[in-house]
């Protein structure tokens, strides 16, 4: 088992997934400059501590779980609840804000899961690496998240 992660390494990662990372990073903070402080303390974090890397998982998810904590330290804006003027009233779809808010609505590890799946791409082991859960718990939880959103969805097409 290797020990320690590679400079090199970290910046590869930081260069080729940013996006992925600032993205889901403004999820959780709500504001788009506090996302980037956010990625930046915990690349900085990773950098330090890359010693401290066992080898026991991928890097990336190493490096995604200082991500989500850094930003979770810097949320500033709370969850918000779904509003009615802004659900559609002509039968059409839910727009894609309508569909941010039910997500942001979702309880912390369901929220979480869900970034980590559908904006960052990740794999349920990566995320069950990230959340620090087993791995069938990943699976439990995007479950219960979907079945959330799909009754959200049901409600606003009836």
């Amino acid at each position: 088992m290797r020990r320690g992660a590679a400079i090199a390494e970290l910046e590869s990662l930081y260069r080729e997934r940013y996006r992925h990372f600032l993205r889901v990073a403004g999820l959780i903070t709500a504001d788009a400059e506090t996302a980037h402080d956010a990625v930046q303390e915990a690349f900085a974090a990773a950098v330090r501590a890359r010693a401290a890397y066992r080898g026991e998982g991928s890097l990336e998810a190493w490096v995604w779980r200082a991500v989500v904590n850094a930003a979770k330290r810097q949320r500033r804006a709370p969850v918000v609840a779904i509003e009615p003027e802004m659900v559609s009233e002509n039968g059409d779809a839910p727009d894609e804000r309508v569909v941010r808010v039910w997500i942001a609505g979702l309880p912390e590890r369901q929220r979480l899961a869900v970034y980590l799946r559908y904006y960052a791409d990740l794999d349920y082991r990566a995320i069950a690496a990230v959340l620090e859960v087993e791995l069938g718990t990943v699976s439990a939880t995007l479950s219960a998240a979907h079945r959330s959103l799909r009754k959200n969805l049901e409600e606003v097409l009836q």
